[in-house]
C-alpha cells in the first residue's frame, strides 16, 4: 500500500530537517508513533473501537444539536436546513453559532474542573508513555479540546523558561490540532464528525512526535506535573463561565467569518487575474486551486489517495497550508462526491489541523503575549512549526488510509 511509502517519506522529511539528528530521542518518537497508530487502529479497524468512536460521535453530535435551540431562537428558519431549503446553506446562521455555543460549554467544563481532570489524566499518560516533559504533555492533551491560543494557558507560567524544544512542541501541538468549537463548525459543514474526533486524538501524539524529530531536546526540562495550574478558578460562577465563553466564542466566530469573507474574495480576485493572463496562452481555466492541485498531487498520492483523485485532493491540502483549513473544508464539501469514500476519510484527517501560514501570526500574538521575550524565537520557529504540524496531519491521514483499507 502506498500509505506505507508515505509514512516513510514523512519520517524522512522530518529527519532531514531536524536541527539535531543525533539528539533525537527515538523512544519518544517511536512511542508517539505507536500511540498514534494504536489510537487510529483501535477506532478505525477494531469492531470495539468503531463502536466506541460511533458512541462518542453520537454524544458530541447530540451536544451540537442542543446548540440549535439557541440559533433557532435567534434566527428562526435561517438556522434550520430543513426549513430553509429555498434559502440555501447560510454559513453565518448555521455554522458560526455552533462555535459560540461550544466555546461557552467548554468554559463551563473548565470552571467545573471536568476539563482540567481530563487534561491532567491524558497529559500524565503522555508524559509517562513518551518521556516528554509535563508542560509539553499537558499542552498536547489540552489541544485535543481547545485551540492553539487557549491550550498554552494551561502552562502559561512555564512558557518564559521553556527549553527551545518544549516551546516548539507547544507550537506544533497547537497547529496539528483543532479547537473543539471549530471542530463542531466543521461538522456543521457536513464533514464526517467521527473522523474529526479520531483525528483530534491522534494529533496529540503526532504533534509531539514531529516536534521531537525536528527540534530534539538538547537541554534539561525541570518542570513537574504537580506545579501546573489552570485558570479555571478565575470565573465567579457557572454563569460567569458560560457568559465569558460565549463572548470568547463570539470573537472567534466573527474572526472566522471575517477571515473567510476576505480570503474567499481574495482567492476569487486572484483566480480572475491569473485566469485572464492564462487565457492569453490558452489556459483560461487556470486557478489557484488548480495550481495547488498539481503541486500537492504527489503528497495526496503518498498518503493513500489514488492518483486519479490525487489532483483534486492535493488542491484541498494546498489550500489548507497556504490559506487555512476552513477554506479547504468548504471547497472539500463542494467536491467531495467526486472522491471515493476512502479518499474522503483520508482528506478529512489531512485537513484537520491549524497548520497554515497565517497561524504563525496567531502563535506570535497568543504565545508571544504570554512570554514577550520569546516572541522573536516564536517567529523564527513559526515556519518550521507549520511544516512539523502539516507532517503530523499527513501522518494521521496515511495511517487512517491503511486502517480503513484493512477494515
Amino acid at each position: 500500500m502506498i500509505s506505507f511509502l508515505g509514512i516513510i517519506f514523512i519520517f524522512a522529511v522530518g529527519f532531514a530537517l531536524s536541527s539535531a539528528r543525533t539528539r533525537i530521542n527515538w523512544r519518544t518518537v517511536g512511542g508517539a508513533f505507536a500511540l498514534q497508530a494504536l489510537i487510529g487502529g483501535f477506532v478505525l479497524y477494531t469492531s470495539v473501537g468503531v463502536e466506541v468512536l460511533n458512541g462518542i460521535t453520537t454524544f458530541v453530535q447530540n451536544i451540537i444539536d442542543y446548540g440549535k435551540a439557541g440559533t433557532s431562537f435567534l434566527f428562526g428558519p435561517l438556522s434550520d436546513l430543513s426549513r430553509a431549503e429555498n434559502i440555501g446553506f447560510i454559513f453565518a446562521f448555521q455554522v458560526l453559532p455552533v462555535i459560540i455555543f461550544f466555546s461557552a460549554l467548554i468554559s463551563v467544563l473548565y470552571h467545573l474542573g471536568i476539563m482540567s481532570i481530563i487534561i491532567k489524566i491524558i497529559g500524565g499518560g503522555l508524559k509517562k508513555l513518551l518521556g516528554t516533559s509535563s508542560p509539553e504533555s499537558m499542552s498536547a492533551a489540552a489541544n485535543i479540546f481547545v485551540g492553539q491560543t487557549e491550550a498554552p494557558l494551561i502552562v502559561k507560567p512555564f512558557i518564559p523558561t521553556m527549553t527551545r524544544s518544549e516551546l516548539f512542541a507547544l507550537m506544533v501541538g497547537g497547529l496539528a490540532s483543532v479547537a473543539g468549537s471549530i471542530m463542531a463548525g466543521y461538522a456543521s459543514l457536513g464533514i464526517d464528525l467521527k473522523y474529526l474526533i479520531a483525528a483530534s486524538f491522534m494529533a496529540a501524539p503526532a504533534g509531539l512526535m514531529m516536534a521531537k524529530i525536528l527540534e530534539p531536546e538538547v537541554a534539561e526540562p525541570n518542570q513537574t506535573l504537580s506545579d501546573l495550574k489552570t485558570d479555571a478558578e478565575t470565573y465567579a460562577n457557572i454563569f460567569d463561565a458560560a457568559a465569558s465563553g460565549a463572548a470568547s466564542g463570539l470573537k472567534l466566530a466573527v474572526n472566522v467569518g471575517a477571515m473567510l469573507l476576505a480570503f474567499i474574495a481574495l482567492i476569487a480576485m486572484f483566480n480572475g487575474i491569473i485566469g485572464y493572463f492564462g487565457g492569453l496562452f490558452g489556459a483560461q481555466d487556470l486557478t489557484l486551486q488548480a495550481i495547488l492541485g498539481y503541486l500537492f498531487q504527489p503528497v495526496a498520492w503518498l498518503i493513500g489517495i489514488p492518483w486519479a483523485e490525487a489532483n483534486l485532493a492535493g488542491s484541498f491540502i494546498g489550500q489548507k497550508v497556504v490559506v487555512n483549513e476552513f477554506v479547504a473544508y468548504l471547497d472539500f464539501v463542494k467536491y467531495k462526491d467526486e472522491l471515493s469514500i476512502s479518499s474522503q476519510a483520508i482528506i478529512t484527517f489531512a485537513l484537520c489541523g491549524f497548520a497554515n501560514l497565517s497561524s504563525i501570526a496567531i502563535l506570535m500574538g497568543g504565545i508571544g503575549a504570554m512570554a514577550p521575550k520569546r516572541r522573536p524565537e516564536i517567529a523564527r520557529l513559526g515556519l518550521k512549526a507549520v511544516l512539523a504540524a502539516t507532517l503530523a496531519n499527513l501522518m494521521s491521514a496515511a495511517l487512517a488510509g491503511i486502517f480503513l483499507s484493512l477494515a
